[in-house]
């Protein structure tokens, strides 16, 4: 049961006070970090900024207790953004309570079922286009605060939408909105070339703070938008529970938990080979399972490790899941005392934060180099993947891209599948080429590659039965696995050739299609004799069954 124990357990059994003076130091950076971000990510996800820090407190703890890494820090991340929005939009917040628990099941079912390792079969393509037009999708959706544009009571859902009603609207452009953000967007790239040990995001929410009141500007803030802005702790959140809204969102939280699942896995990798250490994988999803579940009970949104913010807790000397701990309980802190002045923070300052979280996780170069050098398979899956996650959404996008990557791999896979049939010099030769002595009632075929369903047609095509043929062999040993439908096809070669007068004799059958071959009768009926181990066996055994008139 060593798997399904929290990393924090193990993490204490060898607990020292210089490590926890580390993890503490560690927890109150990467919450300061983590306030804007959490601010931003919630208010870009169409809920007020109360549910992101909800979510990093309350998620963030529970994942550090239970999760499987020892330095993981999680909270909400840009991945949840758009999807989040839409669920909002059409559903409410219950739609949301109600799938985000649904997607804390699965992926607690998903980790005591030892899935953990499952996540490798998301191909590569899709998480690149599936970032990458996350991204897009959340840098369109901050034009309109970057560039004070009123959208003039319009609240578009998809990412096509707000495009159209922006450039509608443009003649609406708020020039003063702007240069706040241009000003902060500067500070967040400027600020970290000089003076790394202070987050540029803190530094860029004080000097648009200062222009703001201290000039006057007309720039929308958080309190003009979210007037009821609150402080203290968060209340348990219960959704009307309902089968129509279980039965509806039951695709998103598929895809909710989907997500969680590989960027939590992805960031539980990265944080590995930082640290030098080797996460539990099933652990880490049960313990994002939990902390969804109770971070949506407590008015927030789903929530998954953040890489960014695990890095920061790694190079600041956090080793134990303490340090997430201690962020947590940060964040509630400043929740309870400071929440009222968030009113003052402006908008465009909010939307320059989302620009750099949106470049920093687009991943541009390498979306570049798998279109540079990526088979022309990948590179189609790549390509719709991350036009369907920006032109519809994500739980399109997934399905799809799984749909057509299998469908594509199945097509790649029949290309690498040959049956090639032995050269006979003449119809009279005794001998093909110059390997053996064969005589012209031996028909040899060598088959080579993967026997499955995408394939079984060509086994009728390509071997054919002359009239004078009296033994078949069937050369097997570059064949590593076989499915039912190709066996089947199997089955009807051999009965085909029964017909004939014809038998039957394979040669060096690896042992999957053996298995499944004395599984399904296969070798009873052709008769074991006629199986034989290499080629030569299979010749002599052909030789002894041609019948001389």
């Amino acid at each position: 049961m060593e798997n399904f124990k929290p990393m924090l357990f193990t993490s204490i059994k060898k607990y020292s006070k210089e490590q926890f003076f580390k993890d503490l130091v560690s927890g109150i950076i990467v919450a300061i970090i983590a306030l804007p971000l959490s601010i931003a990510l919630a208010l870009a996800s169409g809920v007020g900024p109360e549910p992101g820090l909800y979510t990093a407190i309350i998620a963030g703890f529970l994942i550090s207790f239970f999760g499987g890494s020892t330095v993981q820090i999680a909270g909400p991340t840009a991945a949840f953004a758009t999807i989040v929005a839409g669920i909002i939009a059409t559903d409410g917040m219950d739609g949301l309570i109600v799938a985000t628990i649904m997607a804390g099941i699965i992926l607690i079912i998903l980790g005591l079922c030892k899935a953990g390792a499952l996540i490798k079969f998301i191909p590569y393509t899709i998480t690149t286009g599936f970032t990458a037009g996350i991204a897009v999708t959340i840098l369109i959706g901050q034009f309109k605060d970057f560039f004070g544009v009123d959208f003039h009571g319009e609240k578009p859902i998809e990412t096509v939408d707000k495009l159209k009603v922006f450039f509608s609207n443009i003649d609406t452009l708020n020039w003063q909105a702007l240069m706040v953000g241009v000003v902060c967007l500067a500070v967040l790239i400027i600020w970290p070339k000089f003076f790394s040990k202070v987050p540029a995001s803190i530094i860029a929410l004080f000097v648009s703070i200062a222009l703001v009141q201290g000039l006057g500007l007309k720039v929308n803030t958080i309190g003009a938008l979210y007037p009821d802005l609150k402080a203290g702790f968060p209340s348990v959140s219960l959704p009307n529970f309902s089968f129509g809204l279980v039965k509806t969102e039951m695709s998103n939280a598929f895809t909710i938990a989907i997500l969680a699942a590989i960027e939590s896995l992805l960031s539980a990798v990265v944080a590995d080979g930082m640290v030098n250490s080797k996460h539990r994988s099933n652990q880490e999803l049960i313990g994002q399972g939990i902390g969804n579940i109770g971070s949506v009970l407590f008015g927030g949104i789903p929530a998954t490790g953040a890489i960014a913010r695990t890095a920061a807790n790694i190079k600041n000397g956090g080793r134990t899941p303490i340090a997430g701990m201690v962020h947590s309980v940060t964040l509630l802190i400043i929740l309870v005392v400071l929440m009222p002045y968030a009113k003052y923070i402006p908008m465009p300052c909010i939307a320059a934060i989302l620009f750099q979280v949106a470049y920093n996780m687009c991943q541009w170069r390498p979306f570049a180099r798998l279109v540079k050098y990526a088979p022309k398979s990948d590179i189609i899956v790549l390509v719709l993947t991350f036009i369907l996650t920006v032109v519809f959404d994500l739980v399109v996008a997934i399905e799809w891209g799984m749909i057509v990557a299998c469908i594509l791999f199945i097509k790649r896979m029949s290309e690498e599948t040959h049956v090639s049939g032995w050269t006979y010099q003449s119809d009279d030769a005794e001998f093909v080429d110059d390997l053996r002595p064969v005589e012209k009632e031996i028909r040899v075929f060598e088959i080579t590659g993967p026997l499955f369903f995408g394939v079984s047609d060509m086994l009728a095509e390509s071997i054919d039965v002359k009239d004078f043929t009296q033994v078949l062999v069937i050369r097997m040993r570059s064949v590593p696995a076989i499915d039912v439908t190709a066996l089947r096809a199997l089955k009807d070669l051999a009965e085909r050739a029964e017909k004939k007068g014809v038998t039957v004799v394979f040669s060096h059958v690896n042992e999957q299609p053996r298995r499944m071959m004395e599984k399904a009768g296969f070798i009873e009926s052709v008769g074991a004799d006629n199986f034989q181990p290499n080629i030569d066996a299979a010749l002599d055994r052909a030789q002894s069954l041609i019948k001389r008139d």
